[in-house]
Parts: structure tokens; C-alpha cells; sequence
């Protein structure tokens, strides 16, 4: 429920009822996922435990030439990792799965433990929330993955963003195509 309204309160409400927090932050909140610059890195490594993920997929044509980009910050907003990858011909919902599966996996190997996932696909969220069934056969098992890969964090939420707030990992996706 708490999900819900982190998605639907707008951001002029959020901007006056919380002045002194940045609207995202109070969504985290309410999603149950807080990363905060505050919060200590575990020892060792210096990786932040609370993660932000932005994923993109991109496909020229639908089905077409696809790519996958990832970009992985810490709490403090300083990127960690950064991913292109060439899918090779695929749909779009195809490669936004693909995508979001390389960025589950590259957050889990540099050790986020809780994690806040961004992307532009509304689908996509909307299924891995379970509020739309998956019906598309080739999604099922990248749903059934996605599935898998997040029961290996503590914690984590996903939200729809507009395109514009996820530009770099648009970029790296297109530059996954690219680069082919």
C-alpha cells in the first residue's frame, strides 16, 4: 500500500509536506528502501550496503537491434558501476527485462544489500510489483529471474521514472547497440 502512494503523491505535495527532504528521498521512505549518505559503507570493501539502480533497454525496431545499460550508485549518489550491453535482435519489454537482470547482477556482485531500482518501463515495473500478470511467454523467465535475483537482497523497491531522470543508462543502452 505504502508503494502505491510513494507513486502517486506528486512531488509539489511531497515538496511542502517534507521541505527540508527531496521528494525521491520520502518515496524511498515509503517504499521501505532509505539510502542515505549517512549510511556507513560495511567494513572492507567501502561499497554502500543501500544502492540506487537505473536500468534502460532499448531495441531500434520492435523486435530489433537491442542493448542494455546499467548505472549502479551508492548511497551518497557516486556511481559504483556502469554497464552496455549488445542483446542482439529482441523486443523492447525483452530488453528492458535483459537490462534490469544485468543490473540485479551487478548490484549483487558489488555487495548492495538493499537496493532502490529505477526505469522507464512501466511495464515492467508494474509486473515485478505483481500488479500486472506476466502473459507474454518470452517474459516469463526473465520475470521468473528478476524474480530469483531480488530475493537476494534484504530490501529493495521499483518505480517507474519518466525518461528523462534516466538518461545515463538510456545513453549506456543505445551505446550497447553501438558498440556492436
Amino acid at each position: 500500500m505504502l508503494d502505491l502512494l510513494a507513486e502517486r503523491l506528486d512531488e509539489r505535495i511531497l515538496l511542502e509536506l517534507f521541505p527540508d527532504h527531496p521528494p525521491e528521498r520520502i518515496r524511498d521512505l515509503l517504499r521501505g528502501v532509505s539510502c542515505r549518505p549517512a549510511d556507513p559503507p560495511p567494513p572492507g570493501d567501502g561499497v554502500s550496503r543501500c544502492c540506487r539502480l537505473y536500468t534502460d533497454g532499448a531495441a531500434r525496431g520492435n523486435p530489433g537491434e537491442a542493448g542494455a545499460g546499467v548505472v549502479l550508485y551508492d548511497g551518497a549518489g557516486r556511481e559504483l558501476a556502469s554497464r552496455s550491453s549488445y542483446l542482439g535482435r529482441c523486443t523492447n519489454n525483452v530488453a528492458e527485462y535483459r537490462a534490469l537482470i544485468l543490473g540485479l547482477e551487478t548490484a549483487r556482485d558489488m555487495g548492495c544489500t538493499e537496493l532502490a531500482i529505477s526505469l522507464d518501463s512501466e511495464l515492467v515495473v508494474r509486473q515485478v510489483q505483481g500488479t500486472y500478470r506476466v502473459k507474454t511467454e518470452a517474459l516469463k523467465p526473465l520475470h521468473a529471474r528478476v524474480t530469483e535475483l531480488l530475493a537476494g537482497f534484504a530490501r529493495w523497491s521499483i518505480r517507474h521514472v519518466p525518461r528523462s531522470e534516466n538518461r545515463r543508462a538510456d545513453e549506456l543502452a543505445n551505446r550497447g547497440i553501438d558498440e556492436a
